[in-house]
């Protein structure tokens, strides 16, 4: 019940939504990137949505799989084979023992999910599966995934009811610009009129100063009214810094717990994956909301989420049959080797 690392990629790391409760000890949320990508990669293999996966970015790992099983990738696409043949995006898919899962270059986005049927079987540190590379805990040894690498599977039942219905539409994500919703951040009002008419107006370019903790946009400046730092406070995904220099950095999954700049903006959570998937270069714009408009839009996409559950639990003629073995008569006899 396993898969063996051939190839790490470029950065491969076990995820799931974090140590969500930790910080207060001083320990990072880390977890996924794209809560999206990540919630529909487990949905597509019907694990439960906190079940941990592998988030890839930018190159993929090459995976052998020693155990028959059911997998998914979700969030950026771009090529994938299995034994050699084309292996498509957001669709559950049969991989049998033997096979060989490469995942090569992202071009629709940066960050991929590979979600497995049952889920990775790594210890729970502090609540949570999830890598955090900067403590150097959690995941597989608290480390990026590299050759020779066997990661255990939580699961030894290949099977998944109805899994060749299990399919979901692939989005396009921005190839140059995005435009996401903010909320006024705790420290909106200690910047005048004028810069916060500057930080709605502008475009911000996202600098090479650009990872899991965080992004740091250049641009237009952004003065920072009150003098010297505030009191640290409590960090959280998606809120927007902004330093001395003026430049904003978005805080990501992998911030520091606390900070001392001021917050002038949150990013709406349902917008968050907009920003997983950027760049270095991309540019992005803000578009201010109120936090009546941002909790609407969490529900819209509540809304979404249980229409796509619905849509993925129809019963399927692709779906053969609850026996593994009968999955792979019927293949043989339709000609196929997959």
């Amino acid at each position: 019940m396993s898969v063996t690392i051939l190839a790490g990629g470029l950065l491969t790391t076990v995820q799931d939504a974090g140590r969500v409760t930790q910080q207060a000890s001083g320990f990072g949320v880390a977890g996924v990137m794209d809560p999206w990508a990540f919630r529909l990669a487990n949905l597509l293999v019907d694990n439960s949505p906190q079940a941990a996966v592998l988030e890839m970015t930018s190159v993929g790992p090459d995976l052998q799989f020693n155990q028959d099983c059911v997998v998914a990738i979700t969030g950026a696409t771009g090529q994938a084979t299995l034994n050699g043949q084309p292996l498509p995006f957001y669709q559950a898919q049969l991989v049998l023992r033997g096979q060989r899962l490469a995942i090569k270059r992202l071009t629709n986005g940066v960050r991929s999910y590979l979600a497995v049927a049952g889920g990775f079987m790594v210890p729970k540190v502090m609540g949570s599966r999830s890598t955090s590379t900067r403590y150097q805990l959690g995941g597989f040894h608290g480390r990026p995934l590299q050759s020779g690498d066997v990661l255990p599977l939580k699961s030894s039942t290949a099977y998944v009811s109805d899994y060749g219905n299990r399919h979901l539409p692939i989005p396009t994500y921005a190839a140059a610009q995005i435009t996401v919703n903010v909320t006024p951040g705790p420290q909106f009002d200690q910047f005048g009129q004028a810069v916060q008419q500057v930080f709605t107006q502008a475009t911000f370019t996202v600098s090479n100063a650009a990872d899991r903790m965080g992004y740091r946009l250049t641009g237009a400046k952004l003065k920072v009214a009150q003098t010297g730092n505030l009191l640290s406070e409590g960090t959280f995904f998606g809120g927007i810094q902004v330093p001395q220099n003026g430049d904003p950095i978005i805080l990501l999954a992998d911030r520091q717990t606390t900070g001392g700049y001021p917050v002038i903006a949150v990013i709406a959570s349902v917008d968050l994956p907009l920003i997983a998937q950027l760049q270095p270069g991309m540019t992005i714009k803000f578009k201010l909301i109120s936090i009546a408009a941002a909790q609407q839009l969490i529900e819209a996409q509540r809304n979404k989420l249980t229409l796509l559950k619905q849509q993925v639990g129809q019963a399927s003629e692709q779906d053969l049959s609850p026996r593994l073995a009968a999955t792979r008569i019927a293949r043989l006899f339709n000609g196929s080797s997959r």
